[in-house]
């Protein structure tokens, strides 16, 4: 059988279960590498040639770099210190979509919409702005941002990537700021003046199936909070946190105190609050356990934090966790409390039920080994944040972006020392790094790069460009440009957006050599449009705000179409003014 008829053949195959999903992509995308292989149309090094490029390495240590990011809390601190500073909260909240688009354009779109989500909620909540008017602005934001950079998104990257096996130049770091930049600042007006009036008003379910838990937290010296009444300390407004109790020295514990309580430095504040604020309060606000400070120091392995339910037959039961000597018999530290039955008590006076989830933190060898009473449930190690490690993640980070983009070091090689020195520095460990990297993405750009590689040689590329040529020829270089955009709009909303992207591409080179166009403004605007999943909730960003915003499906097509609306006509505007046809 003619090579090029296998090549269109596997192509429409590989299109129908992209876009079907009826097998993972990355499993389909394995499968086109191995049909490749056996059929003899590539050879392994030709096959697996993808799988060491330098799109590949870029991608895999901007996953880790983004996760370093995230543990030491540097995402979530800018987002909280706008929401905090600012008390229009219409106007917050415009800025935090700002402040996302800017961090989206360096970092993961999905990572930095599940940071800013609950800071997000808790504006709209203080606003009085239903969150289902704006959680959606927020992924799409975040989409928005990406499209500024050539590390906004890994779409960009692989694009780049992929450009110098179809002898094209790779993207420029900041490239698509010329077109990226517009098109963001556009979004975002419709985001702030027209999605508000086509979004339904519902409330958010955000924490409702978050786990409640109750936790002592003293006030240490020169934490923001001394000094202020609760209300001024917005730990309910701001941080999702109902103090329940406060304990000054020997005096009395208060239980349930006013607004107006002025919070000492050295008070003990029993707080109330789902996992992710707790442990968010405790890197942001200055405020420490005093049973994680009495934790031995000299554990051996990596310190772990997770969920352990009390099972029938504990010895704990009954007794507070100091009587049971808790930290003496599993040398760890309960840090807060879950029960059930809501219990404004503090802390330390609780006796332990059965059910009773403690969040537990210690040495990794001594939670293995907690017996048969106490159950883990799961690990909450990646959700703790440490802010005193924040500048030099900045720094690392910046570091990497700055000698990537000016050129004075390859991206690649850039991203790569960043990431061996965070892992030098214990900023993350290796397991967390190799548990950051997005595989599935990976290996399918690995093995559509090997596709482009066969579909070039073969002379498919060229007989199925030639043909659409004669099709498209008639549109001249707007319409074609007009068509390519929409085509890859369409295609990226059932299918992934590297996937979209790199079906697209090859098409797009091939059809504007045969028609006497420069490639270039084409591969823009296939870059461009393949982030523009806003039309449906596949996205993994849109899926983050679908559930917690209560969201229908034609919620998405109805904000959705009108944004994809506004960027494709920004798109055709200004693309052949920077880079002519």
């Amino acid at each position: 059988m003619d090579p090029i008829l296998i090549l269109l053949i596997l192509f429409v195959a590989a299109l129908v279960l992209f876009a079907t999903e009826w097998l993972p992509v990355d499993v389909t995308a394995l499968g086109l590498l191995s049909a490749l292989l056996l059929l003899g149309l590539l050879t392994p090094k030709e096959a697996f040639a993808g799988f060491g490029s330098d799109t590949v390495l870029t991608l895999a240590s901007l996953f880790i770099l983004t996760r370093v990011l995230l543990r030491a809390g540097v995402i979530e601190w800018i987002g909280v210190s706008l929401a905090r500073r600012s008390r229009n909260a219409t106007a917050t909240l415009r800025s935090l979509l700002g402040t996302v688009a800017g961090v989206s354009a360096f970092t993961s779109n999905t990572a930095t919409t599940a940071v800013f989500l609950p800071v997000v909620a808790g504006t709209a909540r203080r606003a009085g702005i239903p969150a289902s008017r704006a959680l959606m602005p927020l992924a799409f934001a975040s989409i928005l941002g990406g499209t500024i950079t050539v590390i906004g998104t890994s779409t960009n990257l692989v694009v780049s990537g992929a450009l110098p096996a179809a002898g094209q130049e790779p993207l420029g770091f900041f490239e698509l700021a010329w077109v990226g930049v517009p098109v963001a600042a556009l979004g975002l007006a419709y985001l702030f003046f027209v999605a508000p009036r086509l979004l339904p008003a519902r409330d958010a379910q955000l924490e409702e199936s978050l786990r409640a838990y109750l936790a002592d937290l003293t006030v240490a010296a020169g934490s923001p909070l001394a000094g202020q009444t609760l209300r001024e300390t917005g730990l309910g407004r701001d941080h999702g946190l109902t103090v329940v109790a406060v304990r000054r020295g020997e005096e009395a514990t208060q239980y349930a105190p006013g607004p107006d309580f002025r919070v000492q430095e050295g008070d003990t504040l029993t707080v109330e609050g789902p996992t992710e604020r707790i442990l968010a309060g405790k890197s942001t606000l200055g405020v420490v356990s005093k049973s994680e400070q009495k934790l031995p120091q000299d554990e051996g392995g990596a310190v772990r934090l997770v969920e352990a339910v009390v099972m029938p037959g504990s010895p704990l039961l009954g007794r507070t966790l100091k009587e049971a000597r808790f930290r003496e018999r599993y040398g760890a530290s309960v840090l807060a409390l879950h029960r059930r039955a809501r219990n404004v008590e503090r802390l330390g006076r609780l006796r332990i039920q059965v059910g009773d989830v403690l969040m537990v933190q210690g040495g990794a060898d001594r939670l293995d080994s907690l017996g048969e009473y106490l159950v883990v449930m799961g690990d909450l190690t990646e959700r703790q944040r440490d802010l005193r490690r924040a500048p030099l993640a900045l720094l690392l980070f910046g570091g990497a972006v700055l000698l990537g983009g000016l050129g004075v070091v390859p991206l690649a090689v850039a991203v790569v020392v960043a990431v061996a020195l965070s892992l030098m520095f214990r900023l993350i460990t290796p397991e967390e790094a190799y548990g950051s990297v997005e595989w599935p993405v990976i290996v399918l750009v690995a093995c559509m790069l090997a596709f482009g590689t066969a579909f070039e040689d073969s002379g498919a590329a060229r007989a199925l460009t030639g043909a659409l040529s004669g099709v498209l020829e008639p549109l001249g270089p707007y319409g074609l440009l007009g068509a390519l955009f929409l085509v890859t709009v369409l295609l990226t909303q059932p299918m992934s957006n590297q996937a979209a992207a790199l079906v697209m591409l090859p098409l797009a080179i091939g059809t504007a050599k045969a028609l006497g166009y420069d490639p270039r403004p084409f591969i823009i605007g296939i870059t461009v449009a393949a982030s523009n999943s806003f039309i449906t909730p596949l996205e993994p960003s849109c899926m983050l705000v679908y559930g917690p915003g209560r969201y229908s499906f034609m919620d998405f097509v109805r904000v959705g179409a009108g944004l994809t609306a506004v960027t494709f006509v920004a798109a055709l505007l200004i693309i052949p003014r920077v880079w002519p046809f």
